[in-house]
């Protein structure tokens, strides 16, 4: 006869559980992702491949106006899932705390990533649309910066008027509650999660989409500027520390946004 289980008793070690490999598979998935943009920033022109697959990276790593399109894309969709599932992270954990009252499951945790991912995926579309438009256009190095200090202005004055929006900040109050989330949307099953996932990648693209378009400001493959951008915007959701940081980052842009113009205008 088996030894009886005590209260309080688990079996096998905690970090075998359910919740703590989906966490793992979880991190382990941003891990991967900014792997594989380091890599694609190493392959840029003027950098060396190493050992990163020739034909793979080059394709990935071509000028985006000679880009093949899912190639392009792809970087894009690399790109997004890096920088906006640390974000995601408050709102996962609140989903995973509902399943101490048996509300969810694994397989449902794993269908709200899912939704909140794919919507990045679609927004992915618009960003390598709108860098291989400006790169036939020539107003893009290889790497997505600007090369007009026209649009390089308009990105800022846009994306810092943005940070003082009513709907910007309709989507912030949203994604810094999602307990309340939750509670209005709640229904039962892995459908209804990725649902609510989809719904939560929607108010996270109406936060974020401006600070992201600042990427053709620095360089769309600039590894500093999307670790300074997935910062800011994971603590710009959190509701003690955000609310200290919008309106301020709005003004910073404006008046790098006015620097600019002025030095276009060769007046400084």
């Amino acid at each position: 006869m088996s030894a009886p289980i005590l209260r309080g008793e688990r079996r096998g070690p905690v970090w075998l559980s359910p919740r703590a490999v989906g966490w793992l598979g979880f991190y382990g998935l941003i891990l991967l992702s900014w792997i594989a943009v380091a890599l694609m920033a190493r392959g840029l022109p003027g950098a060396e491949l190493a050992d990163v697959p020739a034909e793979f990276w080059a394709a990935l790593c071509a000028s985006a106006a000679d880009a093949n399109p899912i190639a392009l894309w792809a970087m894009w969709a690399l790109m997004a899932t890096a920088m906006m599932l640390p974000t995601f992270v408050p709102a996962l954990r609140t989903f995973n705390d509902l399943s101490a009252t048996g509300a969810t499951t694994g397989i449902g945790a794993a269908a709200l990533v899912a939704g909140y991912v794919a919507v990045w995926l679609v927004a992915s579309v618009l960003g390598a649309s709108t860098q291989w438009a400006l790169a036939r256009q020539g107003m893009l190095t290889p790497a997505g910066a600007s090369l007009s200090p026209w649009l390089t202005a308009a990105l800022l004055f846009g994306a810092g008027a943005y940070q003082f929006s009513a709907f910007k900040a309709s989507c912030l109050a949203k994604c810094r509650m999602p307990l309340t989330f939750f509670m209005q949307h709640w229904q039962p099953g892995p459908a209804a999660a990725l649902t609510m996932g989809l719904r939560l990648g929607a108010l996270c693209l109406g936060c974020c989409w401006a600070l992201m378009a600042l990427g053709f400001v620095g360089g769309a493959m600039n590894l500093i500027w999307m670790g300074a951008a997935t910062l800011f915007m994971t603590l710009e959701k959190l509701p003690e520390i955000g609310r200290w940081l919008s309106r301020p980052a709005g003004w910073a842009l404006i008046l790098a946004g006015g620097i600019v113009t002025l030095r276009a205008l060769q007046l400084v």
